[in-house]
């Protein structure tokens, strides 16, 4: 039976965060709502409270029975979840002066304290609270305190219960994965046994008892994602599953081929589709970046559709769906309203009437490429950057046409295979190229042009979730910006993105 650390939600911006590092641990968790919890959790090892933008004394502030859990098993309130079970106890939390943001040093440590063991006094942690526990009732005790905050965190009496009002989540927190590890380890009892390899062996166990000899259906795109559930599909159910493979005709130079040539290799059983056609006939005339993801996922799902009643007796549609996807579907707001449409959690139509089999659900990014790797799956396609299911759809900004598609293509693989060249490639998380719909003045030769203008955009990241610009080095961009002047015609002027994600997005649309 597998372990489980329960990450109760109240809607804090780290809360995604707490899960990696607990997975860091090899330690499977998993995060729930706090207006959504299971009536059961398989292998239930402990319990840790999430932050919250939220005041616990606002009328609408998130609630949970905590008896459910205190005494039954380890707790561990964060932030918000400290403050919760402090005030519903009988504590005091108030908005004062007696507040942190930012980073903050403990000037008091219990050393007997379990949660605190080789965390040393004057650690730095990572405060974001505007409300403060002011006092506590008498069966909780102080294990940390800061210059300002003397409750930086507690431990309840006669209970594996604790508080901490400060964030081991984030970077900042220089011990925080020590706590983290006291807490899981240490506290909870937790086997560190969650890896790639034993999430492997479990999930084809789990896909052959969940499909039996049923055939399944997959739409590959070339990316991590779908490469490594289809690996896992393959591994599990062989023949049993076909794969569909479909040009939209706005993937990147030669792609299609590419990718199909290195699908061979790996005994899938794959069909490639060439649509591009129907695509771009579909969206012309359309600017608006939604109408745009809305018509390209409207013709995937009517050229896939089409293809998979080409096989007969399917009952499984298969997605690469990740966990950051099912998190987000399930907020603590309900769905966010900044879902994408091309979003692949519950975007099936009714009319396929398949069931869905998502192998990598309770996967973040970064432990895809990980499972990828225990697969063997080819470097070229596991060192792949990400790429936007409408694909260049959304990188060319107001509406498509061949040609511009054409010409973005050829922007993109001058500077994809320049990054290639100079050793960056595999440095940065991902970057592609958008056209912009405006035109510049330029001179080449004795003659003035009127042209395209491309950005150029390069970030570092984990999971796509938060992300910064890369700092390439001037001679590099120099090159670049140089190679697709000269090399593609249309174009005369190319800007670099200097963005973080956030307040920009990694995408401009």
């Amino acid at each position: 039976m597998i372990e489980t650390l329960l990450i109760i939600d109240f809607g804090s911006q780290y809360t995604q965060l707490i899960a990696r590092r607990i997975r860091e641990l090899n330690i499977y968790c998993e995060i729930h709502p706090y207006n959504k919890l299971p009536n059961k959790v398989e292998g239930l090892k402990g319990v840790i409270l999430s932050g919250s933008p939220f005041s616990t004394k606002a009328t609408d502030a998130p609630m949970i029975e905590l008896s459910k859990y205190r005494s039954k098993t380890p707790v561990l309130g964060v932030c918000y979840g400290a403050q919760l079970m402090a005030l519903t106890s009988g504590g005091d939390v108030q908005q004062s002066e007696i507040r942190e943001y930012g980073r903050a040093n403990l000037s008091y440590i219990d050393p007997k304290s379990a949660l605190m063991q080789d965390i040393p006094l004057q650690s730095q942690v990572w405060m974001s609270h505007a409300d403060t526990i002011l006092s506590i009732p008498d069966n909780f005790s102080v294990i940390a305190s800061t210059s300002n905050v003397k409750v930086a965190s507690y431990k309840i009496e006669n209970e594996e219960t604790y508080g901490i009002q400060f964030h081991p989540e984030v970077y900042h927190s220089t011990d925080g994965m020590t706590l983290l590890k006291n807490f899981a380890v240490g506290i909870c009892q937790c086997e560190q046994n969650w890896s790639p390899d034993s999430f492997v062996e479990s999930s084809i166990r789990d896909l052959q008892k969940q499909l039996g000899n049923d055939k399944v259906i997959l739409g590959l795109s070339g990316g991590v994602d779908s490469s490594v559930a289809a690996l896992l599909l393959h591994k599990a159910i062989g023949k049993n599953l076909h794969c569909i493979f479909v040009d939209n005709g706005l993937l990147r130079k030669n792609e299609f081929n590419q990718v199909l040539e290195s699908y061979k290799n790996l005994g899938l059983n794959v069909k490639g589709v060439d649509a591009s056609a129907e695509f771009i006939s579909n969206l012309s005339g359309i600017s608006d970046p939604e109408a745009k993801r809305k018509a390209i996922g409207k013709t995937f799902i009517d050229v896939f559709d089409r293809e998979a009643h080409q096989i007969e007796d399917v009952n499984w549609l298969a997605q690469g769906t990740i966990y950051p996807d099912i998190i987000e579907s399930i907020s603590v707001k309900g769905p966010s309203a900044t879902i994408k449409s091309h979003h692949n959690v519950g975007g099936l139509p009714d009319y396929m009437k398949l069931k869905v089999v998502e192998p990598l659900k309770l996967l973040f990014k970064d432990e895809v490429r990980r499972v990828g790797k225990a697969l063997k799956l080819p470097s070229n396609i596991l060192n792949r950057h990400p790429f936007p299911g409408p694909g260049l759809g959304i990188r060319i900004l107001g509406d498509i046409t061949v040609d511009k598609v054409k010409l973005l293509q050829e922007v993109d693989h001058v500077y994809i295979e320049n990054l290639k060249e100079a050793g960056w490639y595999d440095k940065i998380w991902q970057a592609g190229a958008v056209l912009l719909p405006i035109q510049s003045v330029g001179v080449m030769g004795d003659e003035r042009t009127y042209e395209k203008v491309v950005a150029l955009r390069a970030v570092t990241s984990t999971d796509g979730m938060t992300a910064d610009w890369v700092h390439i080095p001037y001679e590099i961009l120099a090159k670049i910006s140089n190679d697709i002047i000269n090399k593609v015609p249309g174009v005369n002027r190319v800007v670099y993105d200097i963005s973080s994600k956030p307040p920009s997005t990694i995408e401009w649309e």
